[in-house]
């Protein structure tokens, strides 16, 4: 059912196709009768706009409500757009962490997923990763996307993948409770997992959350672990201040490549940050027109001057699944963009305090 016309929606990310053209394609694909989801088919006829003539280009993509809360009881298979046919090949159906209150859910189709994985594996390569060596994940696994991804991504790029279960909920649980020393026992289980694996196993690469990678860093002997075995790190999901990342790269873990990664469920892909000379600088490039950022104040919703601070609204715009204009729990310094990308870049990525009125909580994620 796909329109030749409609083929742009297949470039390559790293082609990078003309945005707004992008931009346009997909709206006659996720608005056409025989293409669409039944839930943007339903959901158009609520907008005060038409998708199909008033979204010209990437900007016009904040013309659509955030309806991120929708996704908390919408229907999976609903999402699923109709283009795909009777049998689409859905890698899954993934959930959010549950910060901001009862999790949400995406549908991951295996063509954007492929794409998404061989845009990071790009990416580490230009951070200089090995490949060929076995992956150690402690990232949130169960409904949630990093889970699935992380050890396909070891395979793919030529080695194995050992991951350790994480439970993101049951921590903010715990510390939303109050009850932080159960917390850190929690905390400790998973690293008394990992210490196991590194003991006896070739790990090559380890890709943990901040919060876990500040605690292996007090445990003498995990550090001498990874320090003896582990060639890079990656740190995803919460932040890490300049700091941290300066004492974890230099004197830590000195010669280990220390690469953070930003993403989240309702982008569906995370981003490598942006190889740069400034070791102090961590920058995230979003994938565009796939995938575009906008840093505004959250009050006006107007973009902040570059270098100024503001909440991060994400789009992803892709064949297999459209979500424009969600404003993230996340909040960020506007960046200028690399030559061709459309929108923002991002530094200093951090969670906002309160979000939709609630009290944010990390936990170890």
């Amino acid at each position: 059912m796909v329109d030749d016309i409609d083929r742009v929606l297949d470039t390559p990310i790293g082609d990078r196709p003309d945005p707004d053209e992008f931009v346009r394609a997909a709206m006659r694909w996720h608005f056409g009768p025989g293409t669409g989801s039944p839930f943007w088919l339903a959901r158009a006829r609520t907008l005060d706009f038409d998708p199909l003539t008033d979204v010209k280009v990437v900007d016009d993509l904040a013309l659509f409500p955030n309806v991120c809360d929708e996704l908390r009881d919408v229907r999976a298979e609903d999402l699923v757009p109709r283009g795909y046919g009777e049998h689409p090949d859905v890698c899954g159906f993934f959930e959010s962490g549950g910060t901001t209150g009862r999790p949400k859910r995406v549908v991951v189709l295996r063509d954007w997923f492929l794409r998404s994985q061989e845009w990071i594996s790009t990416n580490l390569d230009a951070h200089g990763v090995p490949r060929g060596v076995n992956w150690l994940t402690l990232l949130p696994s169960g409904p949630h996307m990093a889970g699935y991804a992380y050890p396909r991504l070891a395979r793919d790029r030529g080695g194995h993948g050992f991951s350790i279960d994480m439970d993101p909920r049951w921590a903010r649980r715990l510390v939303s409770a109050g009850r932080a020393e159960d917390a850190r026992d929690y905390s400790g289980h998973l690293l008394e997992q990992a210490r196991d694996l590194l003991r006896s196993q070739d790990v090559g690469l380890l890709a943990i959350t901040p919060p876990l990678l500040e605690r292996l860093a007090a445990d003498d002997e995990l550090t001498d672990l990874v320090r003896a075995k582990v060639k890079a790190v990656i740190w995803v999901g919460t932040h890490m201040d300049a700091d941290t990342r300066d004492l974890l790269g230099g004197e830590v873990f000195p010669g280990v490549r220390l690469i953070g990664c930003f993403g989240s469920t309702m982008m569906m892909h995370s981003c490598a940050q942006r190889v740069t000379e400034d070791a102090g600088e961590v920058v995230f490039d979003p994938p565009s027109p796939y995938i575009t950022f906008r840093v505004v104040d959250p009050d006006s919703g107007r973009p902040v001057a570059h270098g100024g601070r503001g909440q991060v609204v994400v789009n992803h715009v892709s064949r297999s699944f459209l979500l424009p204009n969600n404003l993230d729990r996340d909040e960020a310094t506007r960046v200028p963009g690399p030559r061709g990308q459309v929108g923002d870049s991002l530094a200093d990525v951090a969670p906002v305090q309160v979000f939709d009125g609630e009290a944010v909580v990390e936990g170890v994620y």
